[in-house]
């Protein structure tokens, strides 16, 4: 299922910009280009986070934070064309969870908006991901098969985490290596293969033929679901 954002910009070409490239990774972006309908829409509910530019045509975007802060835990990440320190303070202290000046790679701003989205559900919801006999515990960074803990590398559990939030849709080796930007990689980083393949040995009660984490071919990988 994908998280529903909502992106608070009159820069419209940025906004479906963004929206296009937020899309292949389970990001369903709603645009407006004003606060008072932005906040409008924002009151009906169903969002999961929020993209907010401080220089708005009809009301400053602290402003609209403060707004949003006042009624709602939703995280904000906002965007400012100012360079001023002062502004990502106010904006901080306002209540903004993160803070992203323009211009800006969409990769760093997948990567931010993916970070505000994964704890907004661990508060939400428990830190353990369960499938089965597999339990990955997301704060302590462990994997455990059966309550036996399962050594992997910092970036290994890293790539199982994002598979199993992703659980039922296929990702492809780019796709992860941009979810997985941020993590610590090994001084010799190998392919993502060669980190499932060390996955795969740890989870897989037969390696060779896994059924966590599936190979989709010409496509990249899926972790499955139903596991027992």
């Amino acid at each position: 299922m994908a998280d529903r954002v909502l992106m608070i910009d009159d820069d419209q070409e940025l906004s479906g910009m963004v929206g296009r490239y937020l899309a292949p990774f389970g990001v369903e972006l709603t645009a407006r280009a004003d606060a008072e309908s932005g906040l409008a829409l924002l009151r009906r509910g169903g969002f999961q986070a929020v993209i907010l530019d401080v220089m708005l045509p009809d009301l400053d975007g602290l402003e609209v934070c403060r707004r949003i802060r006042a009624t709602s835990d939703l995280p904000v990440l906002m965007l400012t064309a100012r360079g001023e320190a002062t502004d990502r303070i106010v904006g901080l202290e306002l209540g903004a969870d993160d803070y992203l000046p323009k211009p800006f790679e969409p990769r760093e701003l997948l990567a931010r908006l993916k970070a505000l989205l994964r704890r907004a559900k661990r508060g939400a919801n428990d830190s353990l991901l369960r499938f089965g006999q597999l339990e990955i515990d997301r704060d302590a960074r462990a994997v455990r098969v059966a309550g036996e803990e399962k050594p992997l590398t910092s970036f290994q559990f890293g790539l199982l985490v994002a598979l199993a939030e992703n659980a039922g849709r296929v990702l492809s080796r780019d796709t992860l290596m941009d979810l997985l930007k941020g993590e610590k990689l090994e001084a010799f980083d190998r392919s993502v293969d060669v980190h499932v393949s060390r996955i795969r040995a740890a989870i897989e009660n037969d390696p060779k033929k896994p059924r966590r984490v599936i190979t989709v071919r010409g496509a990249g990988y899926v972790f499955a679901k139903a596991q027992d």
